[in-house]
């Protein structure tokens, strides 16, 4: 097919900046993009018929480091303070 109904998994590398090029960067686009990786990470992992703990556990993760991520200022001069008493 056209390379702008491509997923991204599918494009090649040296396609990759022609493929970027065709995407929707509004709001609108990337609200689309955000809903069609949510339904497919659902598909792949919550909505099986035999699944395991995989796919929540990937979502406590991705929780854990954003969260981490955004605490990170505060864990680190809470950590040098301790070191310097």
């Amino acid at each position: 097919g056209p390379l702008s109904e491509r997923p991204l998994m599918e494009v090649r590398l040296g396609e990759l900046h022609t493929w970027l090029s065709t995407c929707s960067f509004s709001a609108q686009g990337l609200l689309g993009a955000v809903q069609r990786a949510w339904s497919s990470y659902c598909a792949k992992y919550i909505h099986v018929k035999q699944g395991g703990p995989a796919g929540i556990s990937m979502l406590l993760a991705g929780y854990c480091l954003l969260s981490y991520g955004w605490n990170y200022q505060h864990f680190s001069k809470a950590s040098s303070f301790r070191n310097s008493s």
